[in-house]
């Protein structure tokens, strides 16, 4: 039996932990969840891994296997052609390469073993696995996907010395076709004009992507920023991803770029450049992809049934993903819900529980954190001295009130990994009540009026809405709404006439598939708004005392807990 834990994230932002046993995912939690602090960040993921074991139900000395996803071999692989990249731009960080190539590893090491100590496993009779930062990302996109082969796509930050990864997997093995060397990263591409944006980078990444259906690309030059053709692209150092006193404040575009475009965006109104360079930078982030897919797994991709395994911060654009799955050589995508780095540690363990020969078992749920019984859930209410009513039938009391109008917490089972509510941790309404999009934007969760909402609609009428029949569980793709179905649904459709929808089957979460059949045999409409059950800057709710405290600080109303039904 091999037990092997993921570790990660704990030296920048989304630190988490996963555990296999057997090749099997047992738990993969964000620690996020648990401090109540957005992303984390420079947090070491000490209650997710004892959440980990705890779920798991073994002993800090049964793990066997430690894997954490950076690799000092993959830093010292790419380290001369990094340094040659950036040694006439950037002399200070290429210095550094050169003379203390240890240092970053022994920063990451005292991280690692800080966080075992701390959880009462020894780094010393443990065994630790450094895994490639990229191939991580790629193990969580194959392995899990379930698929014999596909090609395989990495794209983020950066990890290592490399922002972007291409490469062929089959059985357990994931061959490199090419990878980019930093500083070139679309991901830090994409974060800089986040920021410019009005957003914070690591964070509002989706905000600008929601943001950019409001521009026109063709009215922002985007030449000046960045440079490419087919084999892959130049980032220009002297606006994208700065460092110390050449930033604007403490941001991370230069006071060049703000010479050049003029002041950052303030507030949260959309408006104009700004809605432009999110459409421009939205479009170069596709059509560059497109490019290089085309390019390094063109090929592939014939040979390895169409079929495209995508992982990295940005596998979690979902215009992005949509233009790849329109792609004639792209049969189907495959992005498991963490797909950003809190899923990188995820992907280290079952990269290293496929090379101990575990065969490693498909993701099909995103369900893997914590979960409370009805007498958890009570002990929660009588404490707080809440009033309360047991339901016989939750799904039927929350498809009643959302018929009529309400907006509904729905706290139940266990809570979702990655960035996405998929029905356990939601905040529901209906779809075709004209304002009550700007109601949840304003009221409960305190956010920008422009944000769009998505759908979880019963599998049995995604076709219908959708025009497609791809796979969507975990609200990782966007599609066209069709024509009939935009004015049916109007609160799940984006300005641009996309949706974003979970596709909700029986047999992976039967209880919310209950309420979706229910709210269907009231309304004539198979979905309903499914958005997380969080304010703005607070990560997604936990536990029962979370969701009581939201549930008071909030316009929350309705809210069915378990089988609990809480009104004010």
């Amino acid at each position: 039996m091999a037990v092997v834990l993921g570790v990660g994230g704990a030296f920048h932002h989304d630190p988490s932990a996963a555990l296999l046993i057997d090749g099997k995912l047992i738990a993969a939690v964000d620690e996020e969840r648990f401090i109540r602090k957005k992303h984390a960040i420079r947090e070491k993921p000490v209650h997710s891994i004892r959440f980990c074991l705890e779920k798991a139900g073994i002993r800090p000395e049964q793990v066997e296997h430690v894997a954490f996803p950076w690799s000092p071999e993959s830093f010292a692989r790419h380290r001369w052609k990094y340094i040659r990249r950036i040694a006439f731009t950037q002399h200070a960080r290429a210095f550094k390469a050169l003379v203390r190539p240890g240092r970053e590893f022994e920063k990451r090491k005292k991280i690692l073993y800080q966080t075992l100590d701390a959880v009462g496993i020894s780094p010393q009779k443990v065994k630790i696995h450094w895994v490639d930062h990229h191939l991580s990302h790629g193990a969580s996109a194959f392995l899990l996907s379930g698929f014999p082969k596909a090609a395989v796509l990495s794209i983020d930050g950066g990890g290592e010395l490399t922002s972007c990864f291409f490469g062929e997997g089959e059985g357990n093995q994931i061959k490199t076709v090419h990878e980019i060397i930093l500083p070139d990263s679309l991901g830090l591409f994409y974060s800089t004009f986040t920021e410019f944006c009005g957003f914070r980078s690591n964070n509002g990444e989706f905000k600008l992507m929601g943001m950019s259906a409001y521009g026109d690309a063709s009215k922002f030059d985007i030449s000046p920023f960045i440079q490419w053709d087919r084999k892959g692209f130049r980032c220009n150092e002297k606006y994208i991803w700065v460092f110390g006193r050449r930033r604007y404040k403490d941001k991370v575009f230069s006071k060049e770029l703000v010479e050049l475009l003029g002041p950052p965006r303030q507030g949260d109104g959309l408006s104009e450049p700004y809605i432009h360079i999110a459409a421009a930078v939205q479009k170069v982030l596709e059509d560059i992809t497109i490019g290089l897919v085309e390019e390094y797994l063109g090929d592939a991709l014939d040979r390895l049934d169409n079929r495209l395994c995508f992982a990295g911060g940005c596998a979690l654009n979902v215009v992005l993903n949509k233009k790849l799955i329109q792609h004639p050589k792209i049969k189907e995508l495959w992005v498991q819900p963490g797909a950003n780095d809190s899923g990188a540690p995820l992907g280290a363990a079952v990269w290293i529980a496929s090379q101990l020969g575990d065969t490693i078992q498909p993701m099909q749920h995103a369900y893997y954190g914590p979960s409370f019984t009805n007498d958890e859930i009570q002990k929660s209410l009588d404490q707080f001295k809440i009033p309360y009513q047991k339901l016989e039938n939750p799904a039927q009391t929350g498809a009643k009130l959302l018929s009529e109008g309400k907006i509904l917490a729905w706290f139940q089972g266990a809570m979702e990994f990655g960035p996405r509510a998929l029905g356990n941790r939601s905040i529901l309404a209906h779809p075709a009540i004209p304002g009550i999009s700007d109601e949840i934007n304003g009221r409960i969760k305190f956010r920008e009026k422009w944000r769009p909402f998505c759908p979880s609609i019963l599998d049995s009428h995604s076709s219908e809405i959708l025009g497609s029949d791809h796979p969507s569980p975990f609200m990782t793709f966007s599609f066209d709404v069709n024509e009939e179905w935009k004015k049916k649904i109007p609160e799940v459709v984006h300005v641009n006439g996309t949706a974003r929808p979970q596709i909700v089957s029986k047999e992976l979460n039967p209880l919310y598939y209950q309420l979706l059949k229910e709210f269907y045999s009231l309304t004539d409409l198979p979905c309903v708004i499914n958005t997380s059950l969080n304010r703005r800057g607070e990560p997604i709710i936990c536990t029962p005392e979370d969701s009581i405290a939201m549930f008071y600080g909030s316009g929350l109303e309705y809210m069915i807990m378990g089988d609990f039904l809480i009104k004010k």
